[in-house]
């Protein structure tokens, strides 16, 4: 589970974002909309531990009922999906898998590669470059790698934006389902209200910082 508590978020003597409460079950995905500008993304930031010091962010960020005030964001298990997949261009998509997995021994870590490349459809990938792979195979290896490092929360940040209409359906279903079956909480940004999960909670912050359930 995933809490946010009491949280607002600020920039200089102007409020972004007003004080609000958000608690998202294992398993569930809220959807997180707004203007461009409106703090959606430091929103993200915040909960991952690495927002701009020039914001300044009040609440508190808890998961599985731990709070992560001064856990570094290294340690905090929080999965993190892009717009950009950010695959490590220098790597074949094995190594991009690998770099995700647990200290284990070899064969293990190895396995849980293999494995992972098969629910992604890309059996026989591992020795290819990233830049080989289309858009949406590069964003399954990207869910993949993040999917591989266990985390406890999963912040989607437009992830889908770059993608066709087809394709962007796709990844919404193969995404959504992932994090359901391994029943990992998740916050989705998103400009597109279609992004959102069929029948999931929607929040929305307004021009004037309110966050209101749409």
């Amino acid at each position: 589970m995933l809490e946010l508590r009491d949280v607002s978020l600020a920039i200089g003597k102007q409020v972004l974002v007003k004080q609000f409460s958000l608690t998202i079950a294992a398993g569930e995905i809220v959807t997180l909309m707004g203007p461009s500008g409106s703090g959606k993304s430091s929103i993200l930031a915040m909960i991952a531990g690495d927002l701009a010091s020039a914001f300044k962010a009040s609440g508190a960020v808890l998961l599985n009922g731990k709070s992560l005030d001064g856990v570094s964001p290294q340690n905090r298990r929080l999965g993190r999906l892009f717009q950009d997949d950010l695959l490590f261009p220098h790597m074949t998509v094995g190594e991009n898998l690998l770099f995700a997995v647990p200290a284990l021994p070899l064969g293990e870590r190895f396995a849980m590669m293999e494995t992972a490349l098969e629910r992604a459809e890309l059996q026989g990938f591992a020795s290819r470059p990233p830049h080989s792979l289309s858009g949406g195979q590069r964003q399954r290896v990207a869910l993949m790698r993040s999917l591989l490092a266990r985390p406890a929360g999963i912040l989607l940040d437009e992830p889908f934006s770059k993608l066709d209409v087809e394709l962007r359906q796709q990844m919404r279903d193969y995404v959504f389902s992932h994090i359901r079956a391994r029943g990992i909480p998740a916050i989705l940004v998103t400009h597109d209200r279609a992004d959102a999960p069929d029948g999931g909670r929607v929040l929305k912050i307004s021009v004037g910082g309110e966050v209101q359930d749409v």
